[in-house]
């Protein structure tokens, strides 16, 4: 399997009126095409940070980041985003939003109407296509930004919690879509979330991130058949082994906190 991402020991600082911030620190990964990677840590951590720097939205301070054996320099079409917020043109039906970026690229109106119309049918929004965002639920709304993102055919997709706002029932549902999804089109996925649960039930990979400066505290492969149980014995020890360590860096946040109240 080639890589389809390399980091190499990126480190990312922000500029503050006295001192600048370190959000990330020496950060190595080498992600496998085809591979389904949740990054997972307390908030505050750097884990948006450093998928906006994969993205190409936030160049590191220092080190590289290689897509597709291509220095990652700017935003561009190999990597596709999709972010919380679903971020759909309130002022376009279903289809239109879906189609929009392969219009801005010049494809033709059949090519971008067949493509449309097979995401429709992929993502259960044939029904809808005709409607507008504000008449959709977040779920549906949630449909439609990862099938404007599949419209671009990116062979890897940023993902930076797109189920945190979404109730448990519509989480899974789209959880499983998900799944669907990647394994049918072979795509990379690198999959930011606060919740271990979820994690466990997506990844390949997940990689811990400790508080702030951001560091890799522990990178292990998911070895648990699909579908996952979230009942099953293993999947519940792979939690509580990986809660001790998220809990780890809550408390050293806390911990930091405290001393920078106390400073002031």
């Amino acid at each position: 399997m080639h890589a389809s991402i390399v980091i190499d020991r990126v480190t990312k600082a922000f500029a503050g009126d006295r001192r600048s911030t370190p959000v990330l620190q020496d950060v190595s990964l080498v992600i496998p095409h085809g591979q389904f990677v949740c990054l997972l840590g307390p908030s505050g951590c750097g884990k948006s940070t450093l998928l906006n720097a994969i993205a190409g939205f936030a160049p590191p301070t220092s080190g590289t980041i290689v897509s597709d054996g291509m220095p990652v320099m700017g935003p561009g079409p190999q990597r596709g985003m999709v972010f919380q917020e679903y971020a759909l043109f309130p002022w376009m039906t279903v289809a239109q939003n879906i189609g929009f970026g392969l219009q801005i690229k010049g494809q033709r109106r059949p090519e971008i109407a067949a493509r449309v119309a097979a995401l429709l049918e992929m993502l259960s929004l044939s029904d809808f296509a005709a409607r507008y965002p504000k008449d959709l639920s977040g779920g549906m709304r949630q449909r439609v930004a990862i099938a404007r993102v599949l419209a671009l055919d990116s062979p890897i997709l940023l993902m930076d919690e797109p189920f945190g706002a979404l109730d448990a029932l519509t989480r899974r549902n789209l959880q499983d879509e998900l799944l669907r999804i990647w394994a049918e089109l072979d795509k990379t996925i690198v999959f930011v979330t606060h919740s271990i649960e979820e994690a466990i039930y997506l990844a390949d990979r997940i990689v811990v991130m400790t508080y702030r400066p951001g560091t890799i505290k522990r990178d292990l492969l998911v070895e648990l058949p699909r579908l996952r149980d979230p009942a099953a014995p293993e999947f519940n020890a792979l939690k509580r082994e990986l809660g001790m360590l998220v809990m780890e860096e809550q408390q050293r946040h806390h911990r930091a906190e405290m001393r920078a109240a106390a400073v002031d």
